[in-house]
């Protein structure tokens, strides 16, 4: 990686968490500059502008949480223990983030529902993928023979999907997971109400 990558890279990494907490509209370039010790000319020779770094930083934190959730179900060998391994990982949320400030999806996407569409984008995208990994589990579960044939991966992986990220916010809100961990609990017996 030549110095300008490492430059890069670095600025990504750290303003990963700024923007993640303050939101883009709260995050100044100061903030950025601050954290970064980089000068605002340091930051533009590698940026365009705010924007392409925003996005940059998105992409950066997107591959974060996909590695995550890939890693989260590579140790079990059966599609419940997959489950399993991402429900146990939820139960301790927040205690667990990787990046400071929340759910990266939730946060860029509330944000970037009616102001960034290029960033909307990117979230969508990203929410996309997670409800896909979840139809894959369970139609990894169906061709093993752990689930019913008849299940809808579809439903199940939207179903899944908004009651953590709604069960993450309230979580956060409150600071307390007794949302999240009624939300895991629905989930088990759907799971359990599927297998054979």
């Amino acid at each position: 990686m030549s110095k300008a990558a490492k430059t890069r890279q670095f600025i990504i990494e750290t303003a990963a968490p700024i923007f993640n907490q303050k939101g883009v509209a709260g995050t100044a370039i100061s903030d950025i500059m601050e954290a970064t010790r980089l000068a605002k000319g340091g930051l533009y020779g590698n940026f365009s502008s705010k924007e392409e770094m925003v996005l940059d930083v998105f992409d950066y934190i997107a591959e974060l949480e996909k590695n995550r959730l890939r890693a989260l179900t590579s140790q079990a060998t059966t599609a419940t223990g997959k489950f399993e391994a991402i429900f146990s990982y939820y139960a301790r949320f927040p205690l667990n983030r990787e990046i400071a400030g929340g759910c990266p999806m939730l946060n860029f996407g509330v944000e970037a529902d009616d102001t960034n569409p290029g960033l909307k984008e990117k979230v969508n995208e990203l929410i996309g993928y997670f409800q896909h990994r979840i139809r894959l589990l369970v139609q990894f579960g169906k061709d093993n023979g752990e689930f019913k044939k008849d299940w809808d991966e579809d439903r199940f992986a939207i179903l899944m999907f908004t009651m953590l990220e709604g069960a993450i916010f309230v979580t956060n809100i409150t600071n307390n997971n007794r949302q999240m961990l009624i939300v895991l609990d629905f989930l088990r017996k759907e799971i359990k109400h599927h297998s054979k």
